[in-house]
């Protein structure tokens, strides 16, 4: 008989001491699985100060204010902006409220039939525009600071060309700009895709359809890697509760107004308008030369969705002479709840505002300059 080698040996041994680990690593799952676990997100406590038709605006009250100038943030139409507050360790509105930012975000809610007709013009020059002079009059101030994430961050670019005295200092995050590029397959694909038939056959565009399109732009890492990689950590509680918040709010999804997604791959992705100061809206023209505030614009160096190629571009083609990119060594979602985007991200934004705060002197001047309700027509 065939003696078995030392090397045959020490592979059986090796194989079962990894059958016996993830045994004892599953029988630790159940036990975990079996107990209450926190799964909730968007828990920093917040006020309701405005509500119109399915968008709410939250308003986060710091404990300590440093900046006397408030930060409206506007989130994209696609997901929701609980990204931003996913875990109390992972929360870029925690850490703003830490800094002394006052904050206010806009929920977009979830749109129904009645909103598909919904226009880029309807949220940028309506809603955005409202929601500026909730804050203005709210603090008695004409301007606001103002700071825009991925599609969101492409409308607070579109208002600060239209509105540019009602914005005192722009931030930019994850936001394409520049749509001719062939870095990123989403730019590929959405350059070739049908935006008409897909809204007349629609009316508004499917959040689940749209999450799937995401996901098949990376297969293999947004699906296999990542449950692989959940099945490796299943024993590790504080892992699990990130991992099942993470899954909550990607397909917690809501649907995208259909003229609004027609407008914006049209014009946008396959286009290219804005950058070239091409694209209107309400009959104006979008100039971003008109874009002479500061400008802080965040880009992820690993982002597949808006890759560096299409958010770079940004300032150079605005009017601004305080304009600055800030590469972050991570993706699209990782800039906002990866450990080390937790100590870089929002300290960046509290120290970047916070350089940029009026004197005592200009504060009290301030004070007598008009409402944006005064700067209206």
């Amino acid at each position: 008989m065939t003696q078995p080698d030392g090397s045959s040996v020490t592979a059986t041994l090796h194989l079962f001491n990894q059958l016996h680990q993830t045994g004892n690593r599953y029988l630790k799952a159940t036990e975990i699985l079996s107990r209450k676990i926190s799964t909730e997100i968007g828990k920093t406590p917040y006020e309701i100060v405005y509500g119109e038709d399915r968008l709410r605006l939250k308003y986060y009250r710091p404990e300590k204010q440093s900046i006397k100038t408030p930060l409206l943030l506007i989130y994209a139409l696609i997901n929701r902006e609980t990204m931003l507050d996913l875990e109390p360790e992972r929360s870029v509105i925690r850490n703003l409220l830490r800094g002394g930012v006052e904050v206010y975000m806009v929920d977009w809610g979830t749109p129904t039939r009645k909103d598909r007709f919904l226009t880029i013009d309807d949220h940028v020059n309506g809603y955005i525009d409202r929601l500026v002079d909730v804050v203005c009059r709210r603090h008695r101030i004409a301007s606001v600071n103002m700071m825009g994430v991925c599609m969101g961050g492409t409308f607070a670019v579109m208002y600060s060309s239209l509105h540019p005295e009602k914005v005192r200092n722009l931030i930019t995050s994850v936001t394409p700009v520049q749509f001719d590029t062939d870095k990123g397959l989403l730019h590929r694909w959405m350059r070739e895709l049908d935006a008409d038939a897909l809204v007349d056959a629609m009316g508004n565009v499917s959040g689940d359809f749209l999450n799937m399109a995401f996901l098949m732009l990376n297969p293999s890492r947004l699906v296999i890697e990542k449950y692989k990689n959940f099945l490796d950590h299943i024993d590790d509680t504080p892992f699990l509760e990130t991992f099942l918040r993470m899954e909550k709010w990607i397909f917690d999804s809501p649907d995208v107004p259909g003229e609004t997604f027609r407008q914006y791959a049209k014009d946008c992705y396959q286009k290219n308008l804005l950058i070239q100061n091409k694209m209107e809206l309400g009959g104006k023209k979008i100039d971003l030369k008109r874009i002479t505030m500061p400008v802080l614009n965040f880009y992820g160096r690993d982002d597949h969705l808006v890759p560096p190629e299409a958010s770079i571009p940004l300032i150079e083609s605005i009017g601004t002479l305080d304009g600055e990119n800030v590469s972050i060594p991570t993706g699209h979602i990782g800039i906002y709840v990866s450990s080390r985007a937790q100590q870089e991200f929002a300290p960046r934004i509290v120290r970047w505002l916070q350089e940029r705060e009026p004197q005592e002197k200009t504060r009290k001047k301030r004070l007598q300059t008009p409402s944006c309700d005064d700067l209206q027509p």
